[in-house]
């Protein structure tokens, strides 16, 4: 089998997630498990150049994994015809200046959401790609957790019959710092730094809601600083100047009506970090992040409300957890290895810098209504 090899220069992945989830769990998966196979027979294997400001933490994350390319000289990567692809997992306000250099430079580009932190800054990306003719997607990853997936099987399937609502928890307890340590980047409660729970987490439920249930057209949302003091990486307490918690309402064209809390001030006694129940006519079903119940209308109680006596009914017993319906794998390897093969096999990949400039859209919406307290609609972005 012929390999191709396909440089990846890759921005920002010593933080947490890009380097569990972008380097070791998606690139070095890949690597190991012998590249994409394309339709041709051929494997695209990547070859990742570890780029960022620290010399020393690239240096240690590359020798912890045995790698050998790394860089702070990001023109120098850009210039390297080997290094087809660009990938920015940098702090949100500093990636839209690379990825318009590396498009400049003619390479592909794949980013972590939101590509930038305004729907303007975020459509000058996507024209300036078109534009240049440069192939570019944004992780939207949460499409292919186990959960998802199974609640679009049963979209797909009918099984809801005509879907009424969709009602999202998402959160946890992000401790401030000040008793024990706050396990979450401190530049999130930093508005400066492109911090704010609204920013990151719309632009998560933007594409949830685009492609499993209906287009958004309209948000009503309220949204609070809960923790105003927290203290940073270094010990240092700081003013959280950005907001750690949402809450929001999402029409959609067809009717659905989408009910989403967002917070990192929240303790969970719910099934996991976040939780996605759908309710339609014909049976209902409640998704984490790997695991789907659901009850089907025949399965339905039929309570009656009585405060005056103790409840007979067990509302945890009429559902029925879903088998796993595939190898699901891990969901940022999944469209890593779907972005590879649209790189050089040029097969189709839907998830685009506009689509990444939708989740911004709706995060500006979401700001706006929050100070207006009143409902905003939600264009379509062309």
């Amino acid at each position: 089998m012929k390999e191709i090899s396909l440089g990846v220069i890759m921005n920002g992945v010593t933080g947490r997630m890009g380097t569990n989830q972008h380097l070791v769990r998606s690139i070095l998966a890949i690597r190991k498990q012998g590249g994409v196979r394309l339709a041709s027979g051929e494997a695209v294997v990547p070859d990742p150049i570890l780029v960022g400001r620290n010399e020393d933490k690239l240096r240690r994350l590359a020798a912890a994994y045995g790698l050998s390319r790394t860089s702070t000289d990001l023109d120098a990567c850009l210039a390297d015809p080997h290094n087809r692809v660009y990938f920015d997992a940098q702090r949100t306000d500093l990636r839209p200046e690379c990825v318009l250099k590396a498009i400049a430079a003619g390479k592909d580009v794949y980013c972590e959401k939101p590509p930038a932190v305004s729907t303007a800054q975020a459509l000058e990306l996507y024209r300036a790609a078109v534009k240049k003719g440069v192939r570019n997607g944004v992780v939207q990853d949460k499409l292919w957790l186990p959960g998802l997936r199974k609640l679009k099987y049963l979209v797909d399937s009918g099984f809801f019959g005509r879907i009424l609502t969709v009602r999202a928890e998402f959160g946890y307890w992000v401790f401030d710092g000040f008793r024990r340590p706050c396990q979450r980047p401190s530049w999130n409660y930093r508005k400066q730094d492109g911090g704010g729970i609204i920013l990151d987490m719309f632009c998560h439920w933007r594409y949830v809601i685009d492609n499993l249930f209906g287009k958004v057209t309209a948000v009503s949302a309220l949204a609070a600083t809960h923790l105003p003091q927290r203290v940073d990486e270094e010990g240092r307490p700081y003013e959280a100047s950005a907001e750690d918690a949402a809450f929001a309402t999402f029409t959609c064209d067809n009717g659905v009506i989408c009910t989403f809390n967002s917070s990192w001030v929240v303790r969970v006694r719910r099934d996991d970090l976040v939780t996605f129940q759908v309710d339609g006519t014909q049976g209902s079903a409640v998704a984490g992040l790997r695991e789907c119940w659901i009850q089907p209308e025949a399965a339905t109680p039929r309570p009656v409300w009585n405060p005056d006596l103790p409840g007979t009914i067990d509302y945890f017993a009429g559902w029925q957890k879903l088998p796993d319906l595939a190898d699901y794998g891990n969901p940022f390897m999944a469209q890593w290895e779907l972005f590879l093969k649209h790189v050089a096999a040029g097969e189709p990949f839907p998830w685009t810098l506009l689509e990444g400039a939708k989740g911004v859209q709706l995060a500006e919406k979401g700001y706006e209504s929050w100070r207006s307290r009143r409902w905003v609609e939600v264009e379509p972005l062309v």
